[in-house]
């Protein structure tokens, strides 16, 4: 759910890199719905919601996504040079060896990018 559509919409492509995949409105034009993936594939999809009356349910509160990235390092110097909000102030190593940060999103949703 984002009070924002566009800002989220803006977000996830342009420093997440997802692309739009359709975007309707339903609900006699109350509610907008706006689905996003990685290229083109059908693997990921992150739905967003946008209420016209800005009345969000009080379910489906989830703490974070995590999004999987080949060079874990690139991607963090990447998002540095954006205007983007870190969570994490530097890389860290679990106990498995996966490499993870935390950003924020436009709604304050934490989003981790890590690297197995």
């Amino acid at each position: 759910m984002v009070k924002n559509l566009d800002a989220a919409l803006t977000f996830y492509q342009e420093v997440v890199g997802m692309e739009l995949k359709d975007k309707l409105t339903i609900a006699g034009g109350t509610k907008t719905l706006a689905f996003l993936g990685f290229n083109g594939s059908d693997e990921t999809e992150l739905e967003l919601i946008h209420v016209a009356e800005g009345v969000f349910p009080t379910e489906g509160i989830v703490n974070h996504f995590a999004i999987a990235v080949d060079e874990i390092e690139a991607e963090f110097s990447r998002l540095k040079g954006l205007d983007v909000k870190f969570i994490s102030n530097e890389i860290s190593t679990l106990p498995n060896g996966y490499r993870l940060f935390f950003v924020q999103g436009p709604e304050g949703e934490k989003v981790e990018f890590f690297q197995r």
